[in-house]
């Protein structure tokens, strides 16, 4: 048998090992796959062709994601049980800039959804947020207004997503925003699938101060949708030390780092 009918009669193993890899890690680079797979980029590249064509990825600049909508890695309650203590103390850190009475928003993601569960019980403020689990813990503080803002259910992220978050937020403002990633690097910061994008930009649109929540897992991680660059955020909420050159991003930005 010739190395090229191997190449080819082996591509429906590849490409179901492709898929069962995404959706482990949501996205992934042509050069992870090809060490992983211990074929030359070109092929990796061909194979993502034919499942980009069946509409079962979605090919983004220098790797692969799967498609809107799709099951992308483990699930909100798998995540949230990952580095627990580093995200409990992360939402800790940043319900202590919550003053009495303030209006916030509160992002997706399990590391953001840690603020709500931080936040005192007699706080009397409002939360803004579109994150079906802060939603959820909200009922047990009456004392706080809150404000969700809704769309179609991601059911990955257990957040309301989509373009008409844009028309529930334009006549709010909040003072803080609690944003999550799924990556950081000097950059910016990045999240697994652009249909994310449309309710953090809508709430930071409308934020006096942004700041953005990252356990150490997060400086090392990869994610293909960039959310804005570094000087967007204001402040830096993290349980590590940051790496070069992210740190130097960070100077170079003013962004004040509270440590976790």
């Amino acid at each position: 048998m010739s190395v090229e009918t191997a190449r080819y009669e082996g591509a429906p193993r590849r490409r179901t090992q492709i898929m069962a890899a995404l959706r482990r890690a949501g996205f992934l680079s042509v050069a992870e796959l090809s060490a992983q797979l211990g074929v030359s980029q070109m092929t990796v590249r061909r194979d993502l062709r034919q499942l980009a064509e069946a509409n079962e990825v979605t090919l983004v600049h220098g790797g692969v994601s799967l498609p809107p909508g799709g099951v992308a890695g483990p699930g909100f309650a798998s995540r949230a049980q990952t580095h627990t203590r580093a995200k409990q103390a992360i939402g800790a850190a940043a319900a202590r800039m919550v003053r009495p009475g303030d209006t916030i928003g509160i992002d997706s993601g399990t590391t953001a959804a840690e603020v709500a569960h931080a936040l005192p019980a007699e706080f009397d403020g409002c939360v803004v947020t579109h994150s079906v689990p802060v939603l959820g813990h909200m009922l047990s503080r009456p004392r706080a207004r809150v404000i969700g803002i809704g769309g179609e259910l991601l059911h990955d992220n257990q957040a309301l997503v989509g373009f008409g978050v844009r028309d529930l937020t334009r006549r709010l403002r909040i003072r803080t925003l609690f944003l999550g990633a799924g990556a950081v690097d000097d950059r910016g910061v990045y999240v697994r699938s652009e249909i994310e994008l449309s309710a953090k930009h809508a709430l930071m649109e409308i934020a006096d101060e942004i700041v953005l929540l990252v356990d150490a897992s997060k400086l090392t991680a990869a994610a293909p949708v960039q959310v804005c660059g570094l000087d967007r955020i204001d402040t830096l909420v993290v349980d590590a030390p940051l790496p070069e050159p992210v740190a130097g991003a960070v100077r170079r930005n003013g962004i004040r780092v509270v440590p976790a």
